[in-house]
């Protein structure tokens, strides 16, 4: 976890898995990395929250796997799931609802979940249920929903998620990086 920056009440925290895809953010704006994954996102997002004063909002900048053909660019997240929870199953077996999908607006859906998709396989399967994939939209979230603050999740598409994902990601993750700070300058 590395805090940037100050955080104030009138000002978004901007959170972030990796250094590389905050390369380009003006260093004046409070930026936390998380880590990648959830459990790394959440906690670091949930000890932040907790010690600091609370936001104006949390905005979940990064990059993002297109699960189906023809998406690229930013995109804000209308609602995220987690896909490797299995949350039909739980909550038949518990009567309970335990990680259901959280609706944040207007916009695709992000899958999120602790491997990173590589596989035509998987991002096939994936597909069914979503647009986007990720590591850590899904902690971030609902860690923030459960402070009360405000969420939005941006997500820049880096790779197709497929065969080959790992080695496209490594290099798009700068062109990320700068489309991710221009959406930053031109919306914040």
């Amino acid at each position: 976890m590395d805090l940037r920056g100050t955080i104030s009440p009138d000002r978004p925290l901007l959170v972030l898995a990796l250094a590389e895809e905050a390369a380009h953010l003006d260093a004046r704006l409070p930026v936390l990395l998380t880590g990648m994954g959830k459990i790394n996102a959440a906690t670091a997002v949930a000890a932040t929250l907790a010690r600091t004063p609370l936001p104006a909002a949390v905005i979940n900048l990064g990059t993002a796997g297109a699960l189906q053909p023809g998406w690229a660019g930013t995109h804000e997240v209308g609602s995220v799931l987690q896909h490797d929870l299995d949350t039909d199953f739980l909550r038949r077996l518990t009567g309970q609802s335990v990680g259901a999908p959280l609706a944040l607006g207007d916009g695709p859906v992000l899958a999120t979940g602790d491997q990173f998709i590589a596989d035509d396989d998987a991002r096939a399967a994936l597909a069914t249920r979503a647009h986007l994939v990720d590591m850590e939209g899904y902690a971030v979230a609902s860690t923030a929903q459960r402070f009360g603050v405000p969420v939005r999740l941006i997500k820049q598409v880096s790779d197709e998620a497929g065969d080959g994902a790992a080695r496209t990601w490594q290099e798009s993750v700068d062109q990320c990086a700068r489309q991710l700070a221009d959406w930053v300058r031109d919306h914040l």
